[in-house]
């Protein structure tokens, strides 16, 4: 993931300078711990790798994932929280999900953890239990008012690298 990284901030280095200044600094083994505990998930070593180099984007520039902000290890947290508190009140009651092959057929899963959003209440999240076609650290693609759950990327590594092309 350093190395990926290096690679990402080169690039913009070069190409958008406003969107590297944006990046925060990286996030603390207190954070990881914290992000954890609120969240009832063990992340993976590659995405706390990821977010101990940079901890989010302030979102004072573009986002880094086409039109997704990269969010911090707090507002992850709050992110995750809201799509669960949706969830538990009956939010989603009705709502048919369209999952691509390989995603569990859900509108929200607590095993789903948003680590990019647009301004729109869309996600993009590494799904830490999918369905039995899926890959456990997939990464996907999640609408607040559309069914579909699309795969972006077999692995969060693949979804980085596919983001420096």
């Amino acid at each position: 993931m350093k190395q990926l990284w290096q690679q990402l901030e080169n690039h913009l280095s070069a190409h958008n300078p406003e969107l590297l200044a944006d990046l925060n600094p990286p996030a603390t083994d207190a954070q990881i711990r914290e992000l954890e505990k609120t969240i009832g998930v063990q992340l993976l070593a590659d995405f706390v790798e990821f977010l101990k180099v940079h901890n989010g984007q302030a979102g004072r520039a573009e986002p880094l994932f086409e039109g997704y902000r990269f969010l911090s290890s707090g507002e992850i947290a709050k992110e995750s929280k809201l799509w669960s508190n949706l969830l538990n009140t009956g939010a989603f009651k009705g709502f048919k999900p369209e999952p691509q092959s390989g995603v569990t057929a859900a509108w929200w899963s607590d095993r789903w953890i948003p680590f990019a959003a647009n301004d729109e209440g869309d996600c993009i999240c590494l799904d830490l239990e999918p369905a039995a076609e899926g890959v456990k650290g997939q990464v996907i693609q999640i609408w607040h008012d559309d069914g579909g759950r699309e795969i972006l990327a077999g692995s969060f590594e693949k979804f980085v690298s596919d983001t420096l092309r």
